[in-house]
């Protein structure tokens, strides 16, 4: 698999938000990444997101596919109380 930097894969990273139970955004990815996802559209593990690009500080999972849109992943990790 040939390597992108980051620029090449995500075009921008969404602001964090919150509920009582988890911090959320969202990564809207390039055309190029979008083509690499995996069909039919499923939930990505932690190694598949990274390899794609993606970098986020750990404890974040990908819980979402907005079919519409599948360029955009939505991730959540659990908040500490």
């Amino acid at each position: 698999m040939s390597r992108y930097t980051v620029d090449a894969v995500v075009k921008s990273y969404g602001q964090k938000y919150h509920d009582e139970t988890y911090e959320y955004r969202h990564v809207i990815l390039t055309p190029e990444a979008t083509r690499r996802l995996p069909k039919p559209a499923r939930l990505l593990t932690e190694a598949e997101w990274r390899s794609l690009g993606v970098r986020q500080s750990p404890g974040w999972e990908h819980y979402m596919n907005h079919s519409p849109e599948p360029h955009i992943l939505m991730f959540r990790r659990r908040l500490q109380k």
